[in-house]
């Protein structure tokens, strides 16, 4: 599949996504966020990818906000329909995947930006990353899950002054915030996600497939993600993945997971 403003490949597991608009600082225009849900899709469906990177290219932004000229002379109705189309095709649709997605966040993540590594399953930064959602600057506030999933991940006192402040935090900031796992250098952002990959294509797809439904049923309004743990977790024991990971502990050997 050919792409015009980004870049997929696929290597022992792990299929890595860059966002190529480096003139642009990466920005999120609508093609780009439509060859997006294309990408991402394709590994969904790719029965040889366990984990999905998606980063920046340049060593400048991870996407530094949405293409505003796209959207500045919106209406209502069509800033709603902005909005919802792209928590549907791209924010919403990253975040319910059944296949981890880490994002790699080398440089400015503002706002789209920050709402896309948001979305992700979790994030590592390098250490010249800068994060923010600014969008209260030009009179908009955050439209791609940025007021709730940043609340979910900092807590609703932080979230607040940093979208109302419409300022940035470090990398070493969001280390403390909980926003990023971890901070390494430009040089290392790569390789450590790529580790920490490897070590999740070890693990079973279908388990972990299971986890990440639950895990995001607790944030989902009218979810009992208790119930929906209890439902994944029996679930799991009609696997082939379950059969082999529990005779393997038993043998004392190392899982050969047949799942997906």
């Amino acid at each position: 599949m050919s792409y015009n403003n980004i870049l997929s490949k696929v290597s022992n597991s792990i299929n890595t996504i860059i966002i190529n608009r480096p003139n642009k600082l990466n920005a999120l225009n609508k093609e780009t966020i439509k060859e997006l849900h294309k990408a991402f899709k394709a590994a969904e469906e790719d029965s040889e990818v366990k984990v999905i990177i998606v980063t920046g290219s340049g060593e400048k932004a991870f996407v530094a906000g949405a293409d505003i000229s796209e959207f500045a002379d919106f209406d209502v109705k069509e800033g709603k329909k902005l909005s919802a189309k792209g928590h549907d095709i791209l924010f919403d649709f990253v975040e319910n995947l059944s296949k981890p997605v880490i994002a790699a966040v080398n440089g400015f993540a503002l706002g789209g930006g920050l709402e896309l590594a948001m979305a992700c399953h979790f994030r590592v930064a390098s250490d010249n990353a800068k994060m923010g959602l600014p969008e209260v600057s030009l009179g908009v506030i955050p439209g791609y899950g940025g007021t709730q999933r940043l609340p979910n991940l900092v807590g609703k006192g932080r979230a607040m002054e940093m979208i109302m402040t419409a300022g940035m935090i470090d990398a070493n900031q969001a280390l403390t915030y909980g926003l990023v796992n971890h901070v390494t250098t430009q040089e290392e952002l790569i390789p450590l996600c790529t580790k920490l990959a490897t070590k999740i294509t070890n693990n079973s797809s279908v388990a972990i497939s299971a986890a990440i439904r639950a895990i995001n049923a607790n944030y989902t309004d009218g979810i009992n993600g208790f119930d929906i743990e209890i439902k994944e977790f029996g679930n799991c024991f009609g696997t082939e993945d379950f059969v082999e990971g529990t005779t393997a502990f038993l043998e004392k050997r190392k899982a050969n997971f047949p799942g997906k």
